[in-house]
């Protein structure tokens, strides 16, 4: 391709292209040449994403990672958790076959060797993953970076300390689980999901602290390998996160019919492991299990990274601050991911990488965090992308809504899967699409037309237009769309 002309960003040379900007010198300040162009400080998802955006524009670029290649999200977060709700969605499919005349038999499982799946598939993709850095060269250094400056960090790795400059530097450190105070974590009868993907054991009688997506979706499992479940919310209602109408709908398919008990405006305030464990709540009761699972959300791994030294706050809760192109207070130093706190998923931190890398290069861009969507997992799914309805009130908007259920979908009727419903939140008075959500089957997969509808700032008028093929699950949306706009 041949450049049209070339710019000035930063006090650097770039060449622009049909497609971006593309570095044409080696970054250069002051005369002061660096060991790199980028360096990223954590090789999870985001971090990998930011090395392969990089790379595509020309970037010398090196990663740095104390723990497993893959972060939070391949080892011990949304992949082995994955595989782990395959084994418990195959299982309830194999116990529910008799509408469709098939008989199986006893159906029975082999708990290690689900686990033994979970941990092939976690050591296949973050194989994959560290051999894509490899073929792009990009730099992969082992050890604990702390930032000396905005353009250096010190690397402790198994051969000593090592000094690395960068130009920019993209902090990339991920999140570890919020264990709250009183509550004391064994790794074994008293565990966060780091141990849970594990499924060393299954306890006759679980326990979950929290009901968010987290214990949402590990209730699902477990549930299904046949333990009992109790699950503990510290707020007025479950699934504090969702849609209201969603969390109701997710206690009446998820939680009820499973027999897990629950607790809401209960707080457990002290959690000691042993055999059984034991449970003290605010109130003053007790309570007992076999297993604790603490699933209370997730807290930015930034503590002694040197951030402070360096003048940045991170506040009480440590998340660094960032603008909208990912950019820290400080020049020359981004953040993205977990670390931000902006949106705690693993494809939103991978989106934030290449935004950052785009706007070192000088292209600049942001982030729109309305149309990234999120999915749970369980049997059947949940899909969100979005305002809530109430959001969508405290923005100011004239909201209004409508719903749609799986129950008059011919697909779900044909496949026995009629549980669930979607609903759509947009602005009453220009038709504008706010927010969907989603409980049914394939709802991860049916979020996706909604995210980009509101990507676009599609309206509910244009987007009835939108054929669907039939019979499938989609015509949910087809349907919701058209009972918005009146058709």
């Amino acid at each position: 391709m041949i450049p049209r002309e070339s710019s000035q960003v930063r006090g650097e040379t770039f060449l622009w292209a049909k497609d971006g900007y593309y570095l044409m010198d080696i970054h250069r300040e002051a005369g002061v040449d660096f060991d790199y162009d980028v360096l990223i400080i954590g090789a999870g998802v985001g971090g990998h994403g930011a090395a392969l955006q990089a790379v595509a524009r020309g970037l010398r670029t090196a990663i740095v990672e104390y723990q497993e290649m893959g972060g939070t999200c391949i080892n011990r977060g949304c992949i082995p958790s994955k595989a782990l709700l395959a084994a418990a969605g195959t299982l309830r499919k194999l116990t529910h076959t008799e509408v469709f005349g098939i008989s199986v038999g006893q159906v029975s499982f082999d708990r290690a060797k689900i686990a033994d799946h979970a941990h092939q598939v976690v050591t296949k993709i973050r194989t994959d993953l560290t051999k894509s850095l490899d073929k792009l060269n990009v730099k992969t250094i082992h050890g604990k970076a702390r930032l000396t400056s905005a353009q250096s960090v010190l690397i402790e790795t198994a051969g000593g300390p090592l000094t690395v400059t960068a130009q920019d530097i993209i902090v990339a450190t991920g999140s570890v689980p919020f264990v709250p105070p009183g509550i004391q974590v064994d790794g074994h009868t008293v565990f966060t999901s780091d141990e849970g993907v594990r499924l060393d054991w299954l306890p006759q009688h679980l326990c979950i602290i929290g009901s968010g997506y987290i214990g949402l979706e590990f209730s699902d499992v477990f549930t299904a390998l046949g333990c009992q479940v109790t699950m503990i919310e510290a707020l007025d209602r479950l699934l504090p996160g969702f849609d209201p109408d969603i969390a109701r709908m997710a206690e009446r398919v998820l939680i009820k019919p499973r027999g897990i008990q629950t607790h809401i405006k209960t707080l457990a305030k002290e959690i000691h492991p042993g055999s059984p464990v034991r449970i003290v709540l605010a109130d003053g009761r007790e309570m007992t299990a076999d297993a604790v699972l603490v699933a209370t959300g997730r807290i930015p791994l930034t503590r002694n990274l040197g951030l402070e030294e360096l003048g940045l706050d991170l506040g009480r809760r440590g998340f660094i601050p960032v603008d909208d192109h990912m950019a820290t207070p400080i020049p020359h130093l981004w953040a993205i991911g977990d670390a931000t706190g902006k949106m705690m998923l693993a494809h939103t931190a991978s989106a934030q990488g290449a935004v950052a890398v785009d706007n070192i290069c000088g292209h600049p861009r942001t982030v729109d965090y309305q149309s990234i969507p999120a999915a749970v997992f369980t049997h059947p799914e949940i899909g969100m992308v979005g305002l809530t309805e109430p959001q969508a009130k405290e923005a100011g908007y004239e909201v209004a809504t409508v719903r749609t259920y799986f129950g008059g979908n011919s697909k779900a009727i044909a496949q026995a899967e009629t549980d669930g419903m979607c609903k759509l939140v947009y602005a009453k008075d220009t038709g504008v699409l706010l927010g969907a959500h989603i409980l049914g089957p394939e709802a991860s997969l049916l979020i996706a037309e909604c995210a980009q509808a509101i990507s676009e700032r599609a309206t509910v008028q244009r987007l009835a237009q939108v054929i669907h093929t039939h019979p499938t699950l989609s015509e949910v949306l087809e349907e919701a769309y058209k009972r918005a706009s009146g058709v």
